[in-house]
């Protein structure tokens, strides 16, 4: 074969064997971080069923039917009825959306918020005092306490469940983002720019916020589980989403009154609620050991 021939096949060859290396690669990842993969599937199977919701169940999830009020789950109704006659599978797979709305907007909005915190009180010495008092304060009240009073102020909706929920979450990011901070500062790389008149956003873009992301990004999952399961909490007790939405906190608060009856009113979304936190802590879990590197080398 001359040269000019063995050049043109090799480009066929990589084609051919291209997709094997990647499932091989993506069949390595899942066995080095099985809880990625595992926390991952179910979540993206808790995804679909929300974005997909209608095509799940052809029922409006808020049509009520006195006559068939209170009926056990069976092959016409999977997960029963409540004692408004409104199909309980319909209204736990519409509550998927809310859950994971709030779930996600609270890990999104306090890593931001938190992140833009920690690194000012981190890098910025003369405003670090006032700002982590004022953080200390809100971390002395108990999340859900915190969010219930925000609540209290407020009308009951998801926006205002959110802002409540994120206004809880801030502090233990801003701390998180802080130590972090704090630990950079005294590489001597960034002394070294410091002393070569680099600029303080210079510093803080280039050098500081990579190496906060990692951290960051574990942590966000975990706030992702946290404020689904205060949403539940905050809706449970009446003092969050409105009843007229779906959600897995009002189905179960419903419910609770028919608990000896009707235990699956409860049962199904306590249910879905445990499945979607597991899976983000899952995935936290497996995104840690998979970010930091002490933790990679013994895999």
């Amino acid at each position: 074969m001359s040269p000019d021939t063995a050049v043109a096949a090799a480009p066929a060859q990589v084609e051919i064997f291209a997709p094997e290396k990647r499932r091989g690669r993506i069949r390595t990842f899942i066995r080095r971080h099985p809880a990625i993969a595992f926390g991952g599937a179910l979540l993206f199977l808790m995804v679909l069923a929300a974005v997909f919701a209608p095509l799940l169940s052809s029922i409006d999830p808020q049509a009520l039917a006195p006559a068939r009020r209170v009926r056990h789950p069976s092959a016409e109704y999977w997960f029963g009825t409540d004692m408004l006659g409104r199909d309980v599978y319909t209204r736990v797979i519409y509550g998927t959306r809310v859950s994971l709305i709030v779930g996600f907007a609270v890990a999104i909005l306090a890593s931001l918020l938190g992140l833009i915190i920690g690194l000012i009180s981190g890098f910025i010495r003369v405003l670090d005092g006032v700002i982590m008092r004022v953080m200390d304060g809100l971390m002395s009240i108990p999340p859900i306490l915190l969010a219930i009073a925000l609540m209290a102020a407020t009308r009951g909706s998801v926006q205002n469940v959110i802002i409540a929920i994120t206004i809880a979450e801030i502090p233990r990011v801003s701390r998180l983002v802080r130590s972090v901070v704090l630990s950079l500062r005294e590489q001597p790389y960034v002394e070294a720019a410091i002393a070569a008149g680099t600029t303080t956003p210079r510093i803080i873009v280039r050098h500081i916020l990579p190496n906060t992301l990692a951290p960051l990004t574990v942590q966000a999952t975990y706030i992702c589980a946290s404020a689904m399961i205060t949403e539940a909490i905050l809706s449970f007790i009446g003092a969050g989403t409105p009843p007229i939405i779906p959600s897995w906190g009002n189905i179960m608060a419903e419910g609770r009154a028919l608990w000896q009856v009707a235990p699956y009113i409860v049962f199904f979304p306590a249910l879905f609620l445990s499945l979607t936190v597991l899976s983000v802590n899952l995935l936290g879990d497996g995104l840690r050991d998979a970010l930091d590197p002490r933790l990679a080398k013994r895999i």
